[in-house]
């Protein structure tokens, strides 16, 4: 009686961690990895960072550079104000509170986007409902268009990146970015 043959088990590739899945990148581009040091500990670490929206329109030169810049200064204030509402535990908890007290830069940075949001007409206007959620957020323009739009209406696409362009100008002159113009 003839044995039965055992066939030879391929060990499966192990997946490189230190690269973006394939799941990842047919999901959107990514930058090269760029080599800094950690702030806090100084130890050299490579980021990559996903191509964004506002990155994209630079690169097919839909914005200027100000305007860009303009952007990611709020959307950095908007994450230092914690308004992007990712709830996180801290690490150290003082016996005795119960919540967490915002910090002096938590509180200058809310007063920032809170002066921002009034230079584009507050909250409720179309510029402020575009930088809260697709500059704050990051939220895909398209899905801000869909989902949220202007006062609750759906608004066509090629209309909403117009109205990203006019917030980051408007951004672009609060910050100092670009010279303000005088009316004739």
């Amino acid at each position: 009686m003839a044995g039965k043959r055992m066939t030879k088990r391929v060990a499966k590739p192990r997946e490189d961690l230190s690269k973006p899945s394939q799941w990842r990148l047919q999901h959107g581009g990514f930058s090269e990895p760029m080599r800094e040091a950690d702030p806090e500990t100084g130890t050299p670490i490579a980021h990559r960072r996903a191509v964004d929206t506002l990155g994209l329109m630079l690169a097919n030169g839909t914005i200027t550079p100000p305007m860009h810049e303009a952007g990611e200064i709020f959307r950095g204030l908007f994450r230092r104000a914690a308004l992007d509402g990712m709830s996180h535990s801290p690490l150290i908890r003082m016996p005795g509170k119960t919540a967490d007290a915002l910090s002096e830069r938590n509180i200058e940075a809310r007063r920032r986007v809170a002066a921002a949001l009034d230079v584009l007409g507050g909250h409720d206007s179309a510029a402020g409902s575009c930088a809260w959620y697709v500059i704050g957020l990051e939220m895909s323009v398209r899905e801000w268009a869909m989902r949220e739009g202007w006062g609750g209406r759906p608004v066509p696409s090629p209309q909403a990146q117009g109205m990203l362009v006019a917030t980051l100008s408007v951004l672009a002159a609060h910050f100092r970015l670009t010279p303000r113009q005088r009316a004739a």
